[in-house]
């Protein structure tokens, strides 16, 4: 059987099983990519370039689409060349870089709306506070501490996951490199602690989202509370959206890393990682920012320089 050491490469999981449909599958991806790419590049010049959206709410704005920018370009790229080019071949060193970098991202990004749901709370629940708490040094050291929790996860995640010996062939059950799938490969008997690992991640992570839903429900009761029907409205309309989409990308999150092997199906997991890995990158600039009136007027500003 192989092990680790004798393993130089890794086959992902083929998209499609003609060429007809590898090749939708490449356009429809590609599609996907352009649109994140626009929307997340787009608010990122946009946060920068207008002096009136520096403010918190838009600096960490300006975060989240890069973290989305990283995120989806660690893994929708490799997906396409392979389904442009008819392989599945992704080096092992490759493989390794995959899961680092989608785990900083993810990481960091989950840290980051943490932080995200706290500003809107001190917004909203407690304003007379709000500029000393959310100064412009207490915004920069959440956002590097966001950051920094990234690469510290993914340190850990990506070297245990690749000190294990794996003597389960070298084939990934996934259209990129993903921990469960490596977990998979590896000895049975070896993978605890990368396990135990997952465990404590995912635990703090779900502090984290506990932390987040009792932040809205502060929100949401203090919104009921506001005369105008209109800011309930805007309130209510802004917030919503950020929920579904966390909650979304919990449950998916949750569900790929923690799942029984045992309940493992190779279409119920390409869908699942599609969900937490793909969707909320795309979907995050429309939800968080373009329903900005604020934000729109910044891109349209952008748009019309560059025309």
């Amino acid at each position: 059987m192989p092990n680790s050491s004798s393993i130089s490469e890794f086959l992902l999981l083929p998209l499609a099983d003609t060429r007809q449909l590898q090749l939708l599958h490449f356009w429809l991806l590609l599609g996907i990519y352009l649109a994140a790419l626009l929307g997340n590049g787009l608010i990122s010049t946009a946060v920068a370039c207008d002096r009136r959206l520096h403010t918190p709410m838009y600096f960490f704005l300006l975060n989240l689409a890069l973290l989305d920018l990283g995120c989806i370009s660690t893994t929708l790229p490799k997906a396409m060349a392979n389904a442009l080019w008819d392989t599945r071949v992704i080096s092992y060193t490759g493989c390794a870089a995959q899961i680092f970098f989608f785990v900083f991202f993810m990481s960091a990004e989950y840290s980051l709306l943490t932080i995200m749901s706290y500003d809107r709370y001190v917004a909203i629940c407690k304003p007379l506070h709000y500029g000393t708490l959310m100064d412009s040094r207490a915004c920069a050291t959440m956002a590097a501490a966001a950051w920094g929790a990234g690469v510290l996860n993914s340190l850990l995640h990506t070297a245990s996951t690749f000190s294990l010996p794996l003597c389960q062939g070298n084939v990934v059950n996934q259209f990129f490199c993903e921990i469960p799938q490596i977990l998979k490969l590896s000895c049975s008997e070896s993978n605890l602690r990368e396990v135990l690992f997952l465990i404590f991640t995912f635990s703090l992570g779900f502090g984290c989202f506990v932390f987040i839903v009792v932040s809205y429900v502060q929100i949401f009761l203090a919104v009921l509370r506001m005369p105008s029907e209109q800011g309930r409205h805007k309130a209510f309309s802004t917030c919503l959206p950020h929920l579904a989409v966390l909650t979304l990308l919990v449950i998916s999150g949750f569900f790929a890393y923690l799942k029984p092997p045992s309940v493992s199906f190779p279409s119920m997991d390409l869908m699942v990682a599609l969900l937490y890995s793909v969707v909320p990158p795309t979907l995050n600039p429309i939800i968080y920012s373009m329903r900005n009136q604020e934000v729109k007027d910044a891109v349209r500003k952008v748009i019309t320089k560059c025309v």
